[in-house]
């Protein structure tokens, strides 16, 4: 058997990550004992409405997050006990919500820094509502073979070295919780192992003392003793030495108390536990207290050294009065073991796992990104700017001075183009409609096609197609009349030969002036001569002019609008930014910008062979 939680125990968990965190340790000792989970519910309104994702041997549960307890009292009416890791500030309110639910019986606080008045409030209310209420400053409970509430007995290793996979003798109650783990491991070593362990916390008013906890002991009848960890400060210890002297009791008890070194320190000096801070050798100190609890009758060891043995004596006694019997041990190696996530198999070199997408650019694994293995602060600090980015993470090597130039001006270039083109009027309206900066440039970028940047990439695949088959202009301009349609790349619907575009001529006249091999940007600049000679608009356009040039730098076709997409983003976030800083409002296209090209206003005819209900609606 057990006390306070058992194989009956359902769970809600009032907090966020840390509880979450503590569901997965549970759901640990679930996956040893091959149990069903008994978490059922989170309560924690920040999350209300999602789930929270628990890891139970190689399956993953969803488990719902509420806003309150009511609605976990509603959906889960089996939940019978409540652990909490809402801080401080928060811990009354949240714990009061979970006594005051029916089904709760049990409440356990993990909470620390709570308010003594809390404390005695949330005592108060457990006792006239009949419950158990333990914390605050519980490191949990945990009754072996069938329940873990918390962190309590550590890591999984822990909990099978400890014997927690199966019901021992012993009862534990501590006021620290780090030592809870370890008496635990004492009581699996020198002993058959726990029945319940209990932390109470070391604050100077718990919800529930030794006392509360070696009643319900005593009423277990298969614990058969008591290891009871104590510590200067208060009266617990006292408490607990009384009733063990109040009357013959069938549990025996292991006492010890933490604190004699308090005699050698000035009177009153506080410990870590805020209950941890009263006397020197007289009522609250180590000595006091065990002295006590020798004189009630528990085995007291001089030293904590001693508290081993202690419980082996204990243990054997009541192994040689026949009222404990032997338990036949499991054997280890037969236990479910925890399964190993992918990362840690792949490291033992378990398993071989395919790669879901492989990348030949970028390595974040190590402190920093590295970009076609190169570390991007080394490149910072050796002055290589955006452009070699670009290039490291495009084409993948560094760039030469020139090219990364060439970059630094297309990009400069094209960044954009005022707020009338479809891309930047597109974030406009989205800005002023209150929608985000990622969704409003999103649909300024959804705009980028074939009439809009997109013929940057149609450019450098037409005048590139042009170079390579050797086509002169007039079979190259026959073919994509028959074949495309107007050239990608020529054209321009304001800028001439008599009003050029100052972007295309200062790009192609540092380019040029460069003196490296261009053939894709001659033959365009050939097709342009030819063009313009028909009508001065159909000049090279900065798209046609971008496309031949990175042609000749390198850059694979299909990614040539990705220079467009990458400088034209820095406009229209400018645009979202501006219009954002405008306070502007929502835009509705005034009426006189578009042509109502429909029939003019008419009577609807009647409806032939309409419905009864209709007609004898109408009449």
């Amino acid at each position: 058997m057990s006390i306070v939680a058992n194989k009956d125990t359902r769970l809600v968990i009032m907090g966020g990550p840390a509880g979450v965190n503590a569901a997965r340790r549970m759901a640990e000792f679930c996956h040893l004992m091959s149990m069903p989970f008994y978490v059922k519910a989170f309560v924690f309104p920040p999350d209300a409405g999602k789930n929270a994702e628990i890891p139970v041997g190689n399956k993953i549960l969803s488990i719902p997050i509420y806003r309150k307890m009511a609605e976990v009292s509603e959906n889960h009416p089996d939940v019978n006990t409540c652990l909490v890791y809402i801080g401080a500030d928060r811990a009354l309110a949240a714990a009061t919500d979970a006594l005051n639910a029916p089904g709760i019986k049990v409440l356990s606080m993990i909470t620390e820094g709570v308010p003594e008045r809390d404390s005695k409030l949330l005592r108060r209310l457990a006792i006239e509502k009949g419950k158990v209420f333990n914390g605050p400053s519980s490191i949990g409970i945990v009754s072996a073979g069938q329940c873990r509430l918390g962190v309590v007995g550590g890591s999984y290793d822990n909990l099978v070295l400890s014997k927690l996979y199966r019901p021992g003798s012993m009862g534990v109650i501590t006021k620290s919780g780090g030592l809870l783990n370890e008496i635990i491991w004492m009581c699996s070593q020198f002993a058959d192992g726990i029945t319940t362990a209990i932390g109470i916390g070391g604050d100077a008013y718990p919800g529930a003392d030794f006392v509360t906890f070696l009643d319900m002991f005593e009423k277990d009848p298969d614990t058969k003793a008591v290891v009871l960890v104590g510590e200067m400060g208060g009266n617990a210890e006292e408490m607990a030495a009384d009733w063990l002297a109040a009357k013959p009791r069938r549990i025996k008890v292991v006492g010890v108390v933490a604190g004699f070194c308090q005699e050698a320190l000035p009177k009153g000096m506080k410990f870590g536990h805020a209950g941890a801070k009263e006397g020197q050798k007289g009522e609250g100190s180590a000595r006091h207290k065990s002295d006590r609890l020798r004189s009630a009758g528990a085995t007291v060891p001089e030293t904590f050294g001693g508290l081993g043995p202690s419980i082996q004596k204990v243990y054997n006694d009541l192994r040689a009065a026949g009222k404990i019997k032997p338990i036949a041990e499991a054997d280890h190696e037969k236990l479910p073991r925890l399964p190993k996530t992918i990362e840690e198999s792949i490291k033992t070199g378990e398993v071989m796992v395919p790669p879901f997408v492989k990348s030949t650019i970028c390595d974040d694994r190590g402190d920093e990104p590295c970009y076609a293995g190169y570390p991007a602060s080394e490149l910072i600090n050796k002055g290589y700017d955006i452009p070699h980015v670009v290039g490291l993470l495009w084409l993948k090597r560094l760039l030469a001075p020139h090219e990364a130039e060439i970059i630094r001006r297309i990009v400069m270039l094209s960044a954009d183009h005022g707020p009338c083109v479809s891309g930047a009027l597109t974030t406009i309206i989205g800005a002023s409609a209150g929608i985000p900066l990622a969704q409003a440039v999103a649909s300024g970028m959804s705009m980028i096609g074939p009439r809009f940047g997109g013929a940057v990439t149609d450019a450098g695949r037409y005048f590139q197609m042009g170079v390579e088959r050797g086509m002169p202009v007039p079979e190259f301009l026959a073919y994509m009349k028959k074949n495309v349609g107007p050239v990608p790349g020529i054209g321009h619907r304001v800028k001439s030969l008599r009003n050029p575009d100052k972007r295309v001529k200062e790009l192609v006249g540092y380019v040029k002036s460069l003196g490296i091999p261009t053939p894709v940007l001659d033959y365009a600049l050939e097709i342009e001569k030819t063009t313009t000679a028909k009508k001065d608009t159909l000049i090279l356009n900065v798209d046609g002019a971008m496309g031949a040039i990175l042609v000749d730098l390198g850059f694979p076709i299909d990614a040539l609008n990705g220079f467009f997409i990458l400088a034209r983003t820095i406009g229209l976030i400018g645009h979202w930014i501006d219009q954002r800083r405008q306070d502007a409002r929502l835009i509705r296209l005034p009426a006189y910008l578009a042509n109502y090209a429909t029939e003019p206003k008419r009577a609807v005819p009647e409806m032939e062979g309409a419905p009864e209900k209709l007609v004898g609606a109408k009449s």
